[in-house]
């Protein structure tokens, strides 16, 4: 590695002052998930929610977590290069529309190709007022969700509305993409969950939901997690892109072309959002309609907050949200009801992490919430249909809450820069 290139990546991952986190090394990731997964078996188990972790579930959850975790990978790309993209839930109303378009008249992979294309356009717009002409990245973002939203109505009225099976709010069928199953792998994982053991029959509903109805296109989708981490991390394009997100003046002044990376990031975040939503339209629904997105763009960018900035604390993100979804659409209130419980005893857990710390009042907060929901949990079978409703939007803002007090956001992200201004 080059001289110049040794110093951005310094730029890059100068650490924040205190001093950095340890990194968790592979063992210490397993234990936390086989730690999880057991308290997941502990609350099926007392709840008798077996749907909790069944096949169909977690099947179910990856299905709903893919388009946010899409969003959140763009929201990544773009913010480790310094510019907040606040308009990915524009660029992901743009995919739906030329997802479906393309897709329903040359095939599903056709409308991937022009999702992502639709998708970039947006980013591209996005980039030009803030790398460009300096326009507020969050007033630029919100312009580009209200002119996508205006652009997508209008073209509707004279594509889908005139096609056979189509109207001005929605497109005609859209061929679906492959799904693949193991045989014989499948069927044992889903005879092992219906016995409802305690951990294994949860293990087994797991592995059984990524080995059951998957889409070739959430294959992709899955790979393009470890894909962002290797090429943003383990290259010198990525070093150079993270650094204008760090601080532009110096990878400025040691050669790097700040707006080139900067345009480059814009560009495949609108991408990434593009995909996302040719996937609800292609893959999730087979078929466009109106304010389909739901505001997936805006909890894709919550699960990017919530992973720290980093691939795989997005995806944690994004299944959590999209677990939270499929709960609330296969087991209703039961199976919202059961995660009462769970929230109660992760509180738990945090008011004693508080206590150690001598974080008090922390502590003491956590312990009352706590006890208020183990009492909504006794005293009730059921929830209000509007609660249900509710779950995966107050997970998004709960998580956030927690997390906030441990993240650290690129330093120059969303701050304005001109070329030059270092000199």
């Amino acid at each position: 590695m080059s001289e110049s290139t040794s110093t951005v990546s310094a730029v890059a991952t100068a650490p924040r002052k205190g001093g950095g986190r340890r990194r968790l090394t592979l063992p210490v990731v397993l234990l936390i998930i086989a730690g999880g997964l057991a308290l997941f078996s502990l609350v099926r188990v007392i709840s008798g929610a077996n749907d909790l972790t069944s096949v169909g579930q977690v099947s179910g959850a990856l299905q709903l977590a893919v388009p946010i975790g899409l969003a959140g990978l763009g929201g990544l790309w773009a913010e480790r290069a310094g510019v907040v993209n606040i308009g990915l839930e524009g660029m992901m109303i743009l995919g739906t529309w030329f997802g479906a378009w393309a897709g329903f008249q040359w095939g599903p992979w056709t409308g991937v190709v022009l999702g992502i294309v639709g998708g970039a356009l947006g980013g591209l717009l996005h980039a030009i007022m803030t790398v460009t002409f300096n326009v507020n990245h969050i007033v630029s973002g919100v312009a580009i969700t209200i002119l996508a939203t205006g652009l997508t109505r209008y073209l509707s009225n004279f594509t889908f509305a005139e096609a056979p099976g189509g109207s001005s709010k929605q497109s005609p069928r859209i061929e679906g993409i492959d799904r693949i199953t193991i045989p014989g792998l499948s069927d044992w994982l889903a005879d092992l969950q219906s016995q409802h053991w305690f951990f294994v029959s949860d293990l087994a509903g797991v592995l059984g939901g990524l080995v059951t109805n998957l889409s070739l296109l959430t294959v992709v989708a899955l790979l393009l997690i470890p894909g962002t981490w290797w090429l943003l991390w383990r290259t010198a394009f990525g070093l150079r892109l993270r650094s204008c997100g760090e601080n532009p003046v110096a990878a400025e002044s040691l050669g790097v072309n700040v707006y080139k990376y900067k345009y480059i990031a814009v560009v495949v975040s609108g991408g990434l959002a593009g995909l996302a939503g040719a996937f609800l339209a292609i893959v999730s629904t087979g078929i466009y309609q109106e304010g389909q997105t739901g505001g997936r763009g805006y909890i894709g960018l919550a699960a990017m907050i919530f992973g720290n900035w980093m691939p795989g604390g997005m995806a944690l993100g994004a299944g959590l949200f999209g677990f939270t979804d499929s709960l609330k659409l296969r087991g209703g209130a039961e199976n919202v009801h059961a995660m009462l419980l769970l929230v109660a005893i992760l509180l738990v857990a945090w008011a004693g992490w508080q206590l150690y710390k001598k974080k008090f009042t922390t502590g003491a907060v956590s312990l009352v919430v706590a006890a208020g929901l183990f009492l909504w949990y006794a005293n009730t079978d059921l929830l209000p249909s509007q609660f249900v409703d509710a779950a995966p939007y107050i997970t998004t803002l709960l998580v956030l809450a927690v997390s906030a007090q441990r993240l650290r956001m690129p330093k120059a992200d969303g701050l304005p820069y001109k070329k030059g201004q270092g000199k």
